[in-house]
């Protein structure tokens, strides 16, 4: 599996992982600042919270981790966490408006 195809799955499975306090997946929520896949197949993801008090930091962090790793090709996962820049609303999809009512 190349680079590409293991991205795409990657966000196939962050789409799959949701925020238990909003009905919105990681990805379309903008908590995904950054994937890199590396030529040996070990990704590194930077991510944010909502908000840095975030209750359920450490479930969503391990859920990101868990998924990605289970990824065929995948030989190891790294996860950032970072509140540069914080998140706000405008780091939301089209897809996350719509599911909000916003839009």
């Amino acid at each position: 599996m190349d680079k590409l195809e293991i991205e795409q799955n990657i966000v196939k499975v962050l789409k799959n992982i949701y925020d238990p306090e909003i009905p919105v997946n990681v990805y379309d929520l903008g908590l995904i600042y950054e994937i890199t896949v590396s030529d040996d197949a070990n990704v590194l993801i930077t991510m944010t919270l909502t908000a840095p008090n975030c209750p359920v930091a450490d479930e969503l962090i391990e859920n990101v981790n868990e998924g990605v790793q289970d990824i065929t090709g995948v030989k190891g996962v790294s996860i950032i966490l970072t509140f540069e820049p914080p998140w706000d609303m405008s780091y939301l999809s089209e897809e996350a408006k719509l599911e909000l009512g916003m839009l």
